[in-house]
This record gives C-alpha cells, sequence and structure tokens, in this order.
C-alpha cells in the first residue's frame, strides 16, 4: 500500500464511519476496485484509522464526552457497548471468513437501502428527544441493534440508529446517541486489533505490524489524521440531511451503489 492508496482509504472510512451506507463495504470494494494487495497490514490498516474517525465524535462532542458530573452518560455507553464487545469475540472468525467475498456484501448492501426507505414511516412517534431520556435498558436494546452491523454491508450506523428510533428516539437524538457508541464500539475494535489480535499470515500482533518499518507507522499516521478531517465534516453534513430529509437519500444510495457492485464483482470473479 502506498500513501495515495492508504489516503484514499482514510477519506472513504471517515466519510462513511458514521453514514449508514456500511464504512466497511465501501473500503473492501474500494481496495478491490484500485488493485490494493489484501495483505495483514491492509486489514489492519482498514481498522485501525477507525481511531482518527473516533476522536472526530469526541472533539465535536468534547463538551459531552468530558462532563464528569454526568455519570450516567458513561453508564449508558458502557452498557450499551456490552453486546458487541462479547458477541464480536464470539463471532470474530465467522466475520473475517466473509470479509473476503464482496457479492454477499453488496447484497447486504441492497437490502438495507430498501430497509431506510421504509423507516421513517415506520418509527414516526417518538418519544425521547434527549440523549439524558435514554434509559439503561434503551440504551442496552441499542447496543443489540449494533450487533447487525457484524454482517459486513450492514452498516453499525445505520444498525443503531433504526435501534434508537425502535426505542422511540427522535432521528437527530437517535443518530447522536450512534455517534457516541461509536467511540466506546471502535475504540475496543482498534485496542483489539492492535494489542490483542494475531494476524494469520504474518503471526504478528497489530502493533508488531505497524512497527515493522516506518512506512507502515507513517501510514497509520496519515490515515487516521485523515480520516479524522473527513469525519469531522461527514457528520456534520449527516446530521443536516437527516433533519431535512430523513433516511429515504441514502437508501436510494445503498440500493444504487449495491447494484452497481455486485454487477462489477459478478462480471470480475
Amino acid at each position: 500500500m502506498d500513501y495515495i492508496q492508504a489516503i484514499l482509504i482514510a477519506i472513504i472510512e471517515g466519510l462513511t464511519e458514521y453514514l449508514p451506507v456500511s464504512s466497511t463495504a465501501h473500503m473492501i470494494f474500494t481496495s478491490s476496485f484500485f488493485g490494493i494487495q489484501e495483505d495483514d497490514f491492509v486489514k489492519l490498516f482498514q481498522v485501525s484509522i477507525q481511531f482518527g474517525a473516533i476522536l472526530a465524535v469526541v472533539v465535536l462532542y468534547w463538551r459531552k464526552f468530558f462532563d464528569f458530573s454526568k455519570l450516567s452518560f458513561y453508564l449508558k455507553l458502557a452498557c450499551a457497548v456490552i453486546p458487541a464487545l462479547v458477541l464480536g469475540k464470539l463471532f470474530d472468525d465467522k466475520i473475517e471468513a466473509v470479509l473476503g467475498n464482496p457479492i454477499p456484501i453488496a447484497i447486504v448492501l441492497i437490502l438495507g437501502g430498501i430497509v431506510l426507505l421504509f423507516i421513517d414511516g415506520r418509527f414516526n412517534h417518538p418519544t425521547v428527544a434527549h440523549e439524558e431520556d435514554i434509559t439503561v435498558k434503551k440504551a442496552v436494546t441499542i447496543g443489540f441493534w449494533q450487533c447487525l452491523a457484524m454482517m459486513p454491508g450492514t452498516s453499525r450506523s445505520a444498525a443503531s440508529i433504526i435501534g434508537g428510533m425502535q426505542q422511540g428516539l427522535t432521528r437527530e437524538t437517535a443518530a447522536e446517541f450512534s455517534f457516541f457508541l461509536a467511540v466506546p464500539t471502535m475504540l475496543a475494535v482498534t485496542t483489539y486489533s492492535l494489542f490483542l489480535k494475531t494476524y494469520e499470515a504474518s503471526q504478528l500482533k497489530g502493533y508488531e505490524l505497524l512497527t515493522q518499518s516506518s512506512d507502515n507507522l507513517k501510514l497509520f499516521v496519515v490515515g487516521n489524521i485523515v480520516a479524522f478531517i473527513v469525519a469531522v465534516i461527514a457528520i456534520k453534513f449527516f446530521i443536516g440531511i437527516i433533519k431535512k430529509y430523513g433516511f429515504k437519500p441514502w437508501g436510494y444510495y445503498r440500493i444504487i451503489a449495491g447494484v452497481a457492485l455486485l454487477i462489477y464483482f459478478s462480471l470480475n470473479r
């Protein structure tokens, strides 16, 4: 992987991590389209640049994240992330197997788009307009909804936002709680990938792959900086769109993108 490829993937990550379109699917498709070799470092890079996206949320919502007088906020996030930590560890190998086949991911992208076309009409009587009114029970339920994103192509953002709306949250509140929940979720995934996971081909831990060469470490730093900058812009953009238009634009996008990718990968198998 060279610097242009790393920046390209980081832009895709920053744009799509908080949008209901599946960042994992977009990074896989981008790597395949541009012929980026899927070695251990590329796999690590695609996960580790989520750290930059995490920082985007923390910076934009720093007042919320560093308001230590409201311990209930941290409690809700801690409870909500538990389902993903447990189920993610249990199904890690199965998730890795699916990541190698873009066809089912494209199909999930289409199916998820169809779901988004009808979400606004399905959950149109919200009762929770502020994060403070989200109970621990609702937070845990949203956490289980987030686990649907373990199927690549589903979108962590879409799953948790839909889960929030199903629990009575307004679109904006559900989106913001999804952003908040992304921080411990992706921090856990990034930490696991860097310090606990052993990569099959090289039998190295993530941090060993990073320090294997100075180029790897530089790519990691550049990728996270780019992902951070782009994610800041994407979050602000998404909140404005969802307030005004709801989820239909993203549903249409997923369907069009999924069909195009399904055709592309079917013809290039």
